[in-house]
């Protein structure tokens, strides 16, 4: 059984699809693209897909992970293409390589956003960032399943800076915009709880709704403060092992050998 990891994006207006609306997208490519899929057992058997910490209905992503297993062997870059062309635009297909390593998941521990705020100067997002990381700990509240819960959104938040940019909207509003790396943690802090605790230490509330994309997501450096590319050990693990200084070992020569 061959296992391919793919990276795919959310972009445009796909980015309000659901995640249980790309899976149904993303199977009915499979069955287009004639992928060679395993199955699952059972009464009503699934194609074996892993999906690794999906994004939030409403935010845009370039850095989506997903795993399949398949019953033949396939070209990693062929099946990237294959697979791209059987989904719609803005759910893009960007990498794909062949699972050499195990532990995808345990390999996405950080997340870099990005978080457009229309109508915000840079000044007043920059003192409310100032704030919220002077802060020891800035307490939010969300609605779960199980009732509202309350929890700290400063300790996952491992950078955050603002700078001005373009406004996407029409006439000259200032656009504010937020480079956030957060760490995964239980309970998970996203992007919409740190826009929460600005509004509580700073008061910063954007007079429209943010326009939130996640950038990168991968293993979490403590030391550089970076996320980096979970799919490298597998591209490190399939290539060829470099020769050896040494080259080839000569042939032993016959027993009782000498110089002539």
């Amino acid at each position: 059984m061959q296992r391919i990891r793919l990276r795919y994006t959310k972009r445009g207006r796909l980015r309000f699809t659901s995640h249980r609306d790309f899976q149904r997208a993303f199977e009915r490519a499979l069955r287009r693209a004639e992928v060679p899929m395993a199955y699952s057992a059972g009464f009503t058997p699934h194609p074996k897909v892993s999906y690794a910490n999906a994004a939030p209905t409403g935010t845009g992503s370039e850095a989506e992970y997903l795993e399949i297993a398949l019953t033949a062997h396939r070209d990693p870059g062929l099946l990237r293409q294959l697979l791209d062309e059987s989904l719609p635009d803005g759910l893009d297909i960007t990498d794909a390589v062949e699972a050499r390593t195990p532990g995808l998941a345990d390999r996405l521990t950080g997340s870099v956003w990005e978080l457009r705020l229309t109508g915000v100067g840079a000044e007043e997002a920059a003192d409310a960032v100032g704030k919220f990381l002077a802060a020891e700990t800035v307490e939010v509240s969300r609605t779960a399943k199980n009732g509202v819960r309350t929890f700290d959104a400063r300790a996952a938040v491992a950078g955050l800076e603002a700078v001005s940019g373009p406004s996407d909207g029409p006439g000259q509003s200032p656009c504010a915009i937020l480079r956030l790396v957060v760490r995964h943690v239980t309970p998970a802090v996203r992007p919409d709880d740190v826009l929460s605790g600005l509004r509580a230490v700073a008061d910063l509330a954007p007079p429209v709704p943010a326009a939130v994309t996640r950038l990168a997501q991968g293993l979490f450096d403590e030391e550089s403060g970076t996320v980096t590319d979970p799919l490298a050990p597998d591209r490190e693990a399939a290539r060829p092992a470099p020769p050896t200084a040494a080259g080839p070992a000569a042939a032993p020569e016959p027993a009782g050998a000498g110089p002539a």
